[in-house]
C-alpha cells in the first residue's frame, strides 16, 4: 500500500495550486493523507475526486465549511497499521511523550501546523510524521511532502520529497 502525506496547503493564500509533482503522484498511491490547513474547499474537492482514498482533518486556519466536512482527528487502519491524523501537536519539546499519551494504540500519527518536516518515534510503537508543506515553506529551505508504504503490517519507505522553488 502506497501513501502520500501532505499538510498546510493554505490554498489559494500561499500558492495558486498544488504543485504538479505532487498531483502527478495521486494516481499511483492508494491513500492520500492531509493533516489540515487546507483553507479552501476546492483543494478538498480536488483531492477527493483524484484520490482512491483520502484521509484528512481540519486545521486552525480552516473555516466552518471545511470543519463541517472534516474531523479534528482521523483514525484508520491501513493494512494492519493504525494511523491517526491531527493538525496540531504543540511544541516540539515533549512532543513524543504528549502524543503517545494522547493517542494510545496508534502506530503512526501524521500531523502538520509547523510546516517543519518531522520524523521521530515515541516510546512504544508510535511514529510521528509531519510532511511539511508543499506550498508554504516558511523558514524551511524547501516546500515538502512525504511518501511512505505499508508492507506486512509495517510502515516502510518513508521519504521526504523536496519541491523545486516556484517560478
Amino acid at each position: 500500500m502506497r501513501l502520500l502525506l501532505m499538510s498546510d496547503t493554505h490554498l489559494p493564500r500561499r500558492a495558486k495550486a498544488l504543485p504538479g509533482e505532487l498531483l502527478e503522484r495521486l494516481p499511483h498511491v492508494d491513500v492520500v493523507v492531509h493533516a489540515g490547513d487546507w483553507v479552501d474547499l476546492a483543494t478538498l474537492d480536488l483531492l477527493q475526486e483524484r484520490s482512491r482514498r483520502l484521509i484528512g482533518v481540519y486545521g486552525n486556519n480552516d473555516g466552518p465549511e471545511l470543519r463541517a466536512r472534516l474531523p479534528e482527528v482521523a483514525r484508520a487502519e491501513l493494512a494492519g497499521v493504525r494511523l491517526g491524523v491531527v493538525h496540531e501537536t504543540g511544541a516540539a519539546r515533549g512532543r513524543e511523550r504528549r502524543c503517545a499519551e494522547r493517542f494510545p494504540g496508534l502506530d503512526v500519527l501524521v500531523f502538520g501546523h509547523s510546516h517543519i518536516p518531522w520524523d521521530s518515534t515515541a516510546e512504544g510503537p508510535l511514529r510521528l510524521l509531519n510532511p511539511g508543506s508543499p506550498t508554504d515553506r516558511r523558514r524551511q529551505p524547501y516546500c515538502t511532502f512525504m511518501t511512505a508504504a505499508i508492507e506486512a503490517g509495517r510502515l516502510t519507505a518513508v521519504e521526504l520529497h523536496r519541491l523545486p522553488p516556484r517560478r
